[in-house]
C-alpha cells in the first residue's frame, strides 16, 4: 500500500496527518475550521484517498498557519506514499463544473514546484474563513509534494463553489497522476493491479 503518515510540531501547530493513495475517499477531519474540513473531505473523497488529519493550530489569532501547515503535510504525505514516483502516470487533469462555476486543474508530478493560480475569488471570507487562504494552502502542496500544479477558474461567481471546485477537482487530478500507468503496472508492486 502507498501510504504515508506525517506529524509537524510548531510553535504554531501540531498535526497528525495519514494518507493512502489506495483507498475509498474515507476521511477524517477535524482541522479546527470547518471551512477547510469540508474542503478535505470532499478532496479525498473525490481523490479515493484515505485521510485523516488532527490540527491543533493557533486559531485564535486566525486560520494562516493551521492552512499552511496542513498543505506542508499534505505534500510530504504525497512525497512519501509515492516513494520514486516509479510507474505512475505523472499527469492528470480535471474540468470541474459546479454550478455556474467552472475550475480547471492539472498536474505534472514533475518534482519541479510551480503553482499557476488564476482564481479569481468574490469575496473575502467564506463564513470565517479567510479565502486568499485557499492559494496558500496548494503553494505549501507544491513545495512538499514538488509538482507543476495549474489550477484556473473558467466561470465562477459564487465563492463557495469556486473553492469547492478547486479541492474537488484537484483530488480527481491527483487521483489520475498518482494511478499507474497502463504501460507500467508491473513496475508498482505495492498496487498489486488493484487500481
Amino acid at each position: 500500500m502507498r501510504t504515508a503518515s506525517i506529524k509537524r510540531d510548531t510553535k504554531e501547530t501540531q498535526i497528525e496527518l495519514s494518507l493512502n493513495l489506495d483507498g475509498t475517499g474515507k476521511s477524517e477531519i477535524a482541522t479546527g475550521c470547518g471551512f477547510l474540513n469540508h474542503m478535505l473531505t470532499l478532496f479525498a473523497r473525490h481523490g479515493d484517498f484515505d485521510l485523516t488529519v488532527t490540527c491543533h493550530g493557533d486559531t485564535d489569532v486566525d486560520y494562516h498557519h493551521s492552512v499552511e501547515d496542513i498543505g506542508i503535510c499534505l505534500g510530504k504525505a504525497f512525497t512519501e506514499a509515492l516513494g520514486d514516483k516509479r510507474g505512475i502516470t505523472r499527469y492528470g487533469q480535471f474540468l470541474l463544473p459546479m454550478d455556474e462555476t467552472l475550475v480547471l486543474c492539472a498536474c505534472d508530478l514533475s518534482g519541479r514546484d510551480y503553482l499557476g493560480w488564476a482564481v479569481d475569488l468574490p469575496t473575502a471570507k467564506v463564513g470565517d474563513f479567510d479565502t486568499e487562504l485557499a492559494k496558500e494552502f496548494w503553494l505549501a502542496f507544491v513545495r512538499n509534494c514538488p509538482a507543476s500544479i495549474h489550477i484556473r477558474e473558467l466561470a465562477g461567481e459564487n465563492t463557495h463553489h469556486i473553492l469547492e471546485a478547486v479541492f474537488k477537482g484537484m483530488g480527481r487530478t491527483l487521483k489520475m497522476a498518482v494511478a499507474p500507468d497502463a504501460k507500467h503496472l508491473d513496475e508498482i508492486p505495492s498496487t498489486k493491479g488493484t487500481l
